[in-house]
């Protein structure tokens, strides 16, 4: 079954943050240039999808929740879930057609809402102990089940601090993929 890949965020927030906007739109490109599919589901009425999302092929704005969109395949979900008992292995990609994350994943601290879906019963793979944010989740599930890396072989950096000038800065309280550098891969800030 190494057909192509459906990554899926449940939408869990009324409207769209701008941070999200942002991993959102990072996650349709990268679907996009590795030829995987990216559903945003279960919007609420009058939900507002941006421009910059509408226009990537790959990806895909739903009101229907996971549920409804694979009725009578629910075996073939992966929950990406902190709390399951498995870790998610490249032999996953051959077991599971979509992977499925409770957005918003990026709260500090958690607020496990991911539990929302738990309780529907589909089952679950962790992506290791430390909290990511939900384009970063995206990406290390491809990157295993796609690209056949091990998770424990996916270069990360945790909790990067980004400077914003001499005086300023913040620390992300996030673990991201690292790029061939060590650097944080991030949404990019739109212009």
């Amino acid at each position: 079954m190494s057909g192509k890949k459906t990554f899926i965020v449940e939408h869990l927030d009324p409207e769209l943050g701008p941070w999200s906007e942002l991993e959102y739109i990072a996650i349709a490109k990268e679907s996009q240039a590795t030829n995987t599919a990216f559903i945003l589901s279960s919007l609420p009425d009058g939900f507002r999808v941006p421009t910059t999302l509408q226009d990537v092929e790959a990806f895909t704005a739903e009101k229907r929740g996971v549920e409804e969109l694979y009725a009578g395949k629910k075996e073939k979900v992966c929950l990406l879930d902190p709390a399951a008992a498995k870790d998610l292995c490249p032999e996953d990609g051959e077991a599971f057609e979509a992977f499925l994350f409770g957005g918003i994943l990026g709260d500090d601290p958690p607020r496990d809402r991911t539990s929302e879906l738990r309780k529907k019963g589909f089952e679950g793979r962790r992506l290791g102990p430390k909290q990511m944010t939900t384009d970063t989740a995206v990406r290390v599930t491809r990157m295993v089940v796609q690209d056949k890396i091990a998770l424990d072989k996916v270069s990360y950096t945790d909790f990067p601090e980004l400077k914003f000038s001499q005086h300023e800065s913040t620390e992300m309280p996030f673990r991201y993929v690292a790029d061939k550098d060590g650097n944080p891969i991030m949404p990019e800030a739109s212009s």
